[in-house]
């Protein structure tokens, strides 16, 4: 088990539950889109994000993205990173049918991605902070072709699939994680590979 020092935020009781099998740390659940309306919620939220920092951690589809989007709006970026989990089709065990999207949320994640995706957001794991890699800009994502360009949605979306992050994230989102988990040489050389890729189809 790992320990993690921000707050990680959740959807859900059944996430909080699949997360407390992998790591040690204070968990808040926002009941789903409860936090709308919970006020207190809200402002406890922003105090513990003060003290700690958090981790928002929701499902990949578009109730997850309303979500990470609305704690975006009443906590102050500075203390909020982002863990995302890949888009894998399929469902929880629990559960008679998949969700609306198909996708698994957080609670059918195994331990390895749980982990990974954490490590991914730049959490403080074991009392070390993961530093940011990059210093990848917006103009480099234009400059490369991932936004504003024409095909800059796929090439997103190519380059999503490959690190395995969701398919549903902003360009803001995107480049956040990029600088955790990549270099810009890096970014390119693998832009080179999606390139030669493609071309030899």
């Amino acid at each position: 088990m790992v320990r993690v020092r921000e707050v990680i935020v959740v959807e859900g009781r059944y996430d909080m539950n699949t997360l407390r099998q992998v790591v040690d740390a204070p968990i808040v659940c926002t009941e789903g889109f409860g936090i709308f309306n919970d006020a207190q919620k809200q402002a406890l939220l922003r105090r513990l994000a003060r003290e700690r920092g958090l981790i928002v951690f929701t499902d990949s589809d578009g109730a997850g993205q309303v979500i990470r989007g609305f704690l975006a709006g009443i906590v102050p970026p500075e203390y909020i990173k982002n863990a995302y989990i890949p888009d894998i089709f399929g469902k929880e065990k629990r559960k008679s049918s998949p969700s609306k999207e198909g996708k698994l949320g957080v609670e059918g994640m195994s331990p390895e991605v749980i982990r990974n995706a954490l490590a991914a957001a730049g959490a403080t794991m074991d009392g070390c902070a993961a530093a940011a890699r990059g210093e990848i800009t917006h103009a480099d994502l234009y400059r490369l072709g991932l936004s504003g360009t024409e095909g800059s949605a796929e090439k997103r979306i190519w380059l999503q699939k490959r690190l395995s992050l969701p398919e549903r994230m902003s360009t803001a989102q995107l480049l956040q994680a990029l600088n955790i988990i990549s270099t810009k040489a890096e970014l390119e050389a693998m832009l080179s590979i999606g390139q030669a890729e493609t071309q030899d189809r």
